[in-house]
């Protein structure tokens, strides 16, 4: 039996009743009457209405992704495999919305690294100063 809860992220689930599944045709090549099984799958999540989101969570969610989030699968003939691929896809969009990027703190390179640079820098200059034809007199 499948859980009550879909699992987002380490500090956010969100209750299976919150994402509304629809089943409809799968799409592709077929002949009349072919293909009349409902097997694609879309789930939809609609982030204002959740109560299992914090304020915060919720408003990154809206800002990021939108007031409803829709993943869909259409990869099987299985609708019961759809589903849980697109449950998985839905958490997934959910995680990375929800994810935050620490600011980068810019540094400033090392007495070592800059000594290492322009020496490298030198040694390269010198490889190519080498490889010019050789002056008159020089042999």
């Amino acid at each position: 039996m499948a859980s009550r809860w879909l699992r987002v992220s380490p500090s956010c689930r969100i209750e299976r009743s919150e994402v509304t599944l629809r089943a409809s045709r799968s799409g592709g090549p077929g002949g009349q009457h072919a293909n009349t099984s409902d097997t694609a799958v879309e789930a939809a999540f609609d982030v204002t209405a959740s109560r299992s989101l914090g304020p915060r969570q919720r408003a990154r969610l809206v800002s990021r992704l939108g007031p409803v989030v829709r993943a869909r699968a259409a990869d099987t003939r299985s609708q019961a495999r759809n589903r849980d691929l697109a449950l998985e896809r839905l958490a997934a969009r959910l995680a990375a919305g929800l994810r935050t990027t620490r600011p980068r703190r810019p540094t400033a390179p090392s007495k070592t690294a800059r000594r290492s640079r322009l020496d490298d820098k030198r040694r390269r200059g010198d490889l190519k100063r080498g490889r010019g034809r050789p002056r008159p007199g020089e042999d």
